[in-house]
C-alpha cells in the first residue's frame, strides 16, 4: 500500500481485515496502524494476515531483518510504505492511493504482477 501520509492505507488495510472477520464470524478487531509496532498479525480462520507499515525503517538491512515474506503460502502479508523493498514478491498486488485534486476524495490505481500481471484498474 503506497501513498502519502492520512490518503488511506491503514482504513483500507483496517476494512479488509474487517471484512474476513465477518465472513469467517470472528469478533471485529480494532485495526490500527502498526507504525510503531511496525507488525501487528490477525488469526483469520485457517490463515494469518500480516499487516506491517515500514514508515519509520531507514534502510533495506532493517527489512532483511523482518522477514516480511516468509510462510506466504500461509498468510496474506500487507505492508504500508513498502518503497525500500529492493526484492518484492513476484505474484503480489501493488495500491497506489492518491488525493483527488479536491483532497476529499481519493484516487486508487492497483496493479497486478505475477500471475495476474495482465490487469490494472483506476478507481
Amino acid at each position: 500500500l503506497s501513498g502519502e501520509i492520512g490518503v488511506g492505507k491503514t482504513t483500507f488495510a483496517r476494512q479488509l481485515i474487517n471484512i474476513f472477520e465477518l465472513k469467517y464470524n470472528i469478533k471485529k478487531s480494532e485495526v490500527i496502524s502498526p507504525t510503531f509496532n511496525i507488525l501487528f498479525e490477525y488469526e483469520l480462520k485457517n490463515f494469518i494476515l500480516k499487516h506491517y507499515d515500514l514508515y519509520r525503517l531507514k534502510n533495506e538491512k532493517e527489512i532483511i531483518n523482518l522477514e516480511l515474506f516468509e510462510n506466504d503460502e500461509e498468510s496474506i502479508t500487507v505492508i504500508e510504505w513498502p518503497e525500500l523493498i529492493k526484492i518484492k514478491p513476484i505474484n503480489r498486488i501493488d495500491l497506489f492511493f492518491k488525493y483527488a485534486k479536491n483532497m476529499e476524495q481519493r484516487v486508487l490505481d492497483i496493479k497486478f504482477f505475477g500471475r495476474l500481471k495482465n490487469y490494472e484498474f483506476k478507481i
